[in-house]
């Protein structure tokens, strides 16, 4: 790369600043007090970093980039300075000052000119760097990664290097294919790039061919888009209501090149950023964040929900773990469940009942839903009690809440008087409800004389169902003795038996809430759905999966939000496609946990029915054009085989029955890094609102079924038009950081 040296001077050849730095001086290094001492810095020849000697045997020379340095600060400024130095060094003194965490670095020099001319010469060079066009830029980049990351100066990059190289352009890139390209590129077969084949390899990996033919319709300013051609992008094509104040943010956000950021110009770089980025994506920027009311009752929300929230596996012989809670409290799940049992020494223990599950103490548990309740999410959580225990371990337990949970426990209702509904999630903000059996009506609270009939509820709870006898005959209910002192710190979820919906409106309270198994819940869904959305709208309803599922796996739990229903409880541990329904519902509104319901599912004279679906306020019906294009770094599904991915797209649409659909791309062979389908499907959606899209990619298998690469599942109506990057993740929810899909997407109201 020869013809880089003099890009490493920008320009600057024969300066006598430069010169200055080149040749470098003796500095004082102050830390503190009593550790001050001499340094020799130099600028080295690449004009981008500062060597400075180290007395450290394993670091004998350091050094950082002037990229690194946000300002050069003349005199004591700093809190070191001003703290470890006397007043007379003022004028020799002066700081280097970071970007991000980094400590700065206090410096004095032998005399006052010297740490002028160090202070100029350094704020000259950097801001000249800074002003590099885009062109000599990325050169002159290039050349400083690949100086740095060529380890042994040979001006040849190795593989390895190569790594380092793509680790400090920030690029990601998955191991195989740095290889596959790495390869590609080395037209030698010497085992390293040089020169030319360097740049190759940079080119092929940021190349985007259909990238290049959006930026060029819309780029007709001397060949670059000019902040009115981006704005006419921006209304066009993604359908935005932009202005060009709109347009100038994304080029000052995402312009690399300050030259033509100078010019309020978008390089095609800086458009690939831009569509890189949150206002690229395919989630509306406004639906990330907070954005709707949390000021209505608590049954007006679906509410993330976890069922034996305890086991990390399956619920025959998985072990339980706090850890599993942690887990499911850092996804934002609102609803975590605890079944407890008395323990062997005295302690209750929560384990899955009559198997092999392992067991953990109640105490460690409510200690670990303490530390992680409220860090993903400020709003309720409530806690699920599925009681077994004697008098004496339920009194522990309703103890260990009461003293480890404090003032955060809810213990009573809020307000001076017999509330007739619930509180809202905003009213309840960092507080733990618990759901459980109650002895008496919640009036006791505002009443003297409060009668006691019975110290025992029916057991009517998930484990007291036995599976096959449920059909055939009605069961002798067993009695459970309950303890007072849980009894009364159950406020707003209290649990009782379901006898119909117009037993529930005739003589239940607000606050009496039923548990459903997943069948008798989808059957109610199918045969009376109507019934359900206004039973919903009045109380909280919570499904839960059927005892016959031992590998924990989970049931759909769209059909139930349809119905409104808040709390549909799913095995958190069980990576599947429902998990990731759960997830894409409540993605938007920060993550909380809580999502609105639509006005027509909150009224408790609704007429909204899912399934025959007569005309009102839920019918808006939309046709959704989506392309997919294109996919970047799709990554291998097994490591170790040396096979490259055949990759597919499948589109899926949940919802009501009317809109549920799903249509897929062909396959593309041996291509991860960047497969192109260029295809378009057409849906047609009646109810957006409860609507959900999943993007499913997988890796074509014509002996058996197909594996999964990566999945996105988000609301229909948080989906933004135009040209969009959909980001992918795992089977388990987490982000693949290098992988994506490009797509267009379109709604349009159907004629």
């Amino acid at each position: 790369m020869e013809s880089n040296g003099i890009a490493g001077k920008h320009g600057m050849e024969g300066d006598v600043d430069l010169q200055f730095l080149l040749t470098g001086g003796d500095l004082l290094k102050v830390r503190s007090s009593s550790w001050k001492k001499t340094r020799f810095y130099k600028l080295q020849e690449d004009c981008k970093t500062m060597w400075h000697e180290s007395h450290k045997t394993l670091r004998s020379k350091q050094t950082f980039s002037l990229d690194d340095i946000e300002a050069v600060r003349a005199g004591r400024q700093s809190e070191g300075l001003k703290k470890h130095t006397e007043d007379q060094v003022d004028g020799r003194c002066f700081s280097i000052i970071f970007k991000g965490r980094r400590k700065n670095l206090d410096l004095i020099a032998s005399s006052e000119e010297e740490a002028k001319q160090w202070v100029s010469a350094l704020e000259k060079v950097i801001s000249n760097m800074r002003n590099l066009s885009r062109q000599q830029k990325t050169e002159h980049w290039i050349y400083n990664c690949m100086r740095k990351a060529d380890k042994n100066s040979d001006s040849k990059m190795s593989q390895k290097e190569l790594k380092h190289f793509l680790q400090r352009v920030n690029i990601e890139v998955d191991d195989d294919y740095a290889e596959m390209l790495f390869q590609k590129c080395d037209h030698s077969n010497s085992g390293y790039l040089e020169g030319p084949e360097i740049e190759h390899f940079y080119k092929l990996l940021t190349e985007r061919e259909e990238i290049d033919v959006i930026y060029g319709q819309y780029a007709t300013t001397n060949g670059q888009m000019s902040s009115t051609d981006l704005l006419n992008f921006l209304l066009k094509e993604q359908r935005e209501s932009a202005s060009v104040d709109d347009a100038l943010k994304l080029i000052q956000k995402y312009e690399v090149d300050d030259a033509a950021k100078e010019k309020q110009h978008m390089t095609q770089d800086g458009f690939l950023m831009y569509l890189h980025h949150e206002e690229g994506l395919l989630l509306k920027p406004s639906h990330k964040g907070m954005y709707q009311d949390m000021t209505q009752p608590l049954n007006h929300y679906f509410i993330s929900s976890s069922h034996n929230t305890y086991l990390m596996e399956d619920q025959l012989k998985g072990p339980s773990s706090t850890e599993a809670y942690i887990r499911a409290l850092m996804k934002s799940c609102r609803c975590v469940e605890l079944d407890c049992w008395d323990g062997s020494d005295g302690e209750p223990v929560i384990y899955h009942g009559y198997t092999l599950t392992s067991q953990i103490l109640f105490k460690d548990v409510i200690k670990t839903v303490k530390e992680y309740a409220f860090k993903t999410s400020e709003y309720p959580l409530i806690i699920s009690l599925e009681n077994h225990c004697s008098v004496e371990q339920q009194k522990l337990m309703a103890e260990h809440m009461t003293s480890i949970l404090g003032s955060a426990l809810l213990t009573g209702p809020l307000g001076d008087e017999m509330p007739t509904n619930f509180p809202s999630p905003e009213d309840l903000k960092g507080r733990f409800v618990i759901k459980g059996k109650r002895l008496n009506k919640l009036d006791a609270f505002y009443s003297a004389e409060d009668v006691m009939e019975d110290d025992s509820v029916s057991e009517d709870d998930e484990a007291a169902e036995d599976e096959e006898d449920e059909e055939k005959k009605p069961k002798e209910k067993s009695k459970l003795k309950l303890a007072k002192e849980l009894s009364e710190i159950v406020i707003y979820c209290k649990s009782v038996h379901f006898n119909g919906f117009e037993d529930a409106r005739d003589n239940l309270a607000f606050y009496e809430m039923s548990s459903f198994k997943e069948g008798k819940a989808l059957q109610l869904a199918e045969e009376s759905a109507n019934a359900y959305i206004q039973h919903n709208a009045n109380k909280l309803s919570r499904i839960y999966p059927k005892g016959s599922r031992t590998d924990s796996s989970n049931y759909n739990p769209v059909p139930l939000w349809n119905t409104g229903c808040q709390i549909v409880a799913l095995n958190f541990q069980t990576p599947s496609k429902e998990l990731d329904l759960n997830q894409g519902r409540y993605y938007p509104n920060n993550f909380c946990g809580y999502i609105l319901k639509p006005a027509y599912m909150r009224d408790p004279a609704s007429e909204f029915d899912p399934i025959t679906l007569t005309k009102g306020e839920w019918l808006q019906h939309k046709i959704l054009h989506v392309m997919i294009i294109s996919g970047q770094q799709l990554p291998k599904v097994h490591k170790t085989k040396k096979s490259i991915v055949d990759p597919l797209v499948r589109v899926e649409i949940y919802g009501v029955q009317a809109d549920v659909s799903e249509k897929e791309t062909a396959k593309i062979t041996n291509n991860g890094f960047n497969p192109m389908w260029n295809q378009q499907f057409q849906f047609e959606v009646y109810v957006p609102d409860l609507a959900m899209v999943r993007f499913v990619v997988e890796d074509y298998d014509s002996t058996s079924q197909n594996d999964l690469i990566g999945q996105y599942a988000l609301p229909f109506n948080s989906l933004q038009n135009g040209y969009r990057h959909v980001p992918l993740l795992t089977k388990n929810g987490d982000v693949i950081p290098s992988a994506s899909l490009f797509v267009h997407v379109m709604v349009l109201d159907a004629q």
